[in-house]
């Protein structure tokens, strides 16, 4: 779970959807740019399963599979933190979590 501030720092699909009016990936006002090649644009935004650099997790060590993010989905869900930024999103204080 990410914050809204950080949901622009997430990688956008290469395709634009014809479907939804609402979608990041349109060609229209704010969205993809027209013949824009995203395969060389967002090389650096986009998951690379044949690097072998990931980054730990900053609570748990656990590799990290999310380009930009300092959590693990696991503990960012637990502790109710951004997965990228670590900003406190709700307060779990009378929650139960578990990932489990």
């Amino acid at each position: 779970m990410v914050c809204e501030k950080c949901e622009n720092k997430l990688g956008k699909v290469i395709t634009p959807d014809p479907w939804k009016s609402g979608s990041r990936n349109n060609t229209q006002a704010g969205g993809r740019k027209i013949n824009e090649n995203k395969a060389l644009t967002s090389s650096k935004e986009r998951f690379n399963p044949v690097r072998t650099d990931f980054k730990p997790c900053r609570i748990c060590k656990q590799k990290i599979h999310q380009a930009g993010s300092h959590y693990c989905q696991q503990c960012a869900y637990k502790k109710g933190i951004c997965a990228m930024c670590g900003k406190k999103m709700m307060d779990t204080k009378n929650y139960r979590q578990s990932s489990a």
